[in-house]
Formats: C-alpha cells, structure tokens, sequence
C-alpha cells in the first residue's frame, strides 16, 4: 500500500478496497473472541444476580409465611428474618465478588483489545505516511499493475 497511486492535484491516494477491507477484517476477527468471553462472563454474572435474588426472595417469603403462622412465637420469627437477611446479605457479597471479578477481567480484556487497535492504528499511520511520501513522486510500474500492491498486503 505504500506505493498507492496519488489523485491528480491532491495531497490523497488511491487504495484498493478489497486490500483495505481485508485488513479490516482481520482486525475483526481478533476482536470476537474476546468478547464472547466477556459476553459470557456478563451473562454468568447477570444469571448469577438473578438465581441469588429469587434465592433470596424465596427465603424472605418463608419467612413471612412463617411469621404470620407463628405471630405468637415472636423468637422463631425473630430468627428466620435474621436468617433471610444473613442469607440475602450474604448473596449480596458473592454478588459483589463477582461483579468485581467479571470487571476485573473485562478491564484485561479490553486492554488486550486496545493494545491491538494501537497497533493497527500504528500501522495504518505508518502506511499512510508511506502512501504520502510515495504520492510526492512518480508511481513505479510495478504499482501500476497492481503487482507491489498485492506483495505489500501479503506481508501484513
């Protein structure tokens, strides 16, 4: 790409899409993998949330169920409301803990996914720079059948 030819009385050069759109889906693949993964780790978490929250709704409705039938027993009702909000505090923190986990991996995650748009975006800097210097001059004949074009592309 660095021998694209230059558009008449302009500064701008001419690419081959197919190259460009190659380059671009290269770059795209690398991206889906790693948000699958945090796509899954979401929905973990997210099923997680919700398993521990109807956990907890199911205890805090027994012990309703229980308190009504026991109102004369004040003790047992103290005890089962103690143990649903033991339970349901307790779901909260494993709740936490996860959701600090799942972050913790996403930041890595999309750290590796900006290490590698920094890359392409070097890449990309360091070919249009190249494709500007080579607009300055004449085009080279290999450039012109599309020969060096087609080299330049299978190294990257």
């Amino acid at each position: 790409m660095s021998e694209a030819r230059g558009v008449p009385l302009s500064a701008s050069v001419i690419v081959v899409r197919d190259d460009v759109l190659a380059l671009i889906d290269e770059a795209m693949e690398s991206l889906p993998e790693e948000l699958r993964e945090a796509r899954w780790l979401l929905r973990e978490r997210e099923q997680f949330l919700a398993r521990a929250s109807l956990e907890a709704e199911a205890i805090l409705d027994a012990a309703r169920q229980q308190a009504e039938a026991l109102v004369s027993h004040t003790e047992i009702v103290r005890a089962a409301e103690h143990e649903a909000a033991r339970i349901v505090l307790d779901a909260k923190e494993r709740a936490a803990r996860l959701r600090l986990q799942t972050e913790d991996f996403l930041d890595r995650r999309l750290a590796a996914v900006e290490i590698a748009l920094d890359e392409l975006l070097t890449a990309t800097r360091r070919g249009r720079e190249r494709l500007q210097a080579a607009g300055s001059g004449t085009v080279p004949s290999a450039l012109a059948s599309g020969e060096a074009l087609d080299e330049e592309v299978g190294d990257a």
